[in-house]
């Protein structure tokens, strides 16, 4: 356009004039602002999904490390057990005036025993939480995979709409979006 009042334009700026004084294709245009909102929504599930996905690993891993240390617990457990045994045998077969230094043996063996096993009980209740919070941050996982997928599916529905102009199909992807949205929804409460 010039500064004179002569107006030339191309067709595409013919239509997009036309659009904007006529209102456009309503069918299209809503489809296209629903496509654009539901794609960012899906945006963040996938991310949140994949976000709850590291944690389950990590919450797992660290699981792994608490039966680990555990496990090593009871294994010096066992060996203060094999040598409270051999003290409570020499005690046994031991001269009378030798008896009393190998029962102290029993008993320092006895409270170390103890001891590390509060540690282990410890370690082991720290790995069944860890476990647990992997379960849930998988189980939240999964519902965000599936309203991502349901969002993706109504994506796909919005384009075959588009591209058919049926209004049946527009309806299924209102609706298979209203179920993405609320196992979304679900995903967030931790349902």
């Amino acid at each position: 356009m010039s500064g004179h009042g002569f107006h030339v334009h191309g067709p595409h700026d013919h239509e997009l004039e036309h659009a904007a004084q006529h209102g456009g294709d309503r069918m299209t245009n809503q489809i296209a602002m629903f496509t654009a909102i539901i794609a960012t929504v899906g945006a963040m599930f996938s991310y949140m999904g994949g976000a709850t996905q590291a944690n389950a690993g990590l919450y797992k891993n660290n699981a792994a490390i608490k039966k680990t240390e555990a496990s090593n617990q009871w294994n010096y457990f066992q060996s203060k057990s094999t040598k409270q045994s051999l003290a409570e045998l020499a005690r046994d077969l031991a001269p009378e005036d030798k008896k009393p230094t190998y029962q102290a043996k029993v008993e320092r063996y006895e409270k170390e025993k103890n001891e590390i096993k509060v540690v282990a009980d410890k370690l082991e209740a720290e790995a069944k939480q860890w476990d647990e919070q992997s379960d849930q941050q998988m189980h939240q996982h999964h519902r965000w995979a599936q309203s991502t997928t349901a969002l993706q599916v109504a994506i796909a529905l919005a384009a075959i709409a588009l591209l058919t102009k049926k209004k049946w199909l527009e309806y299924a992807m209102f609706g298979v979006a209203g179920v993405g949205l609320v196992i979304g929804g679900a995903a967030m409460l931790h349902l």
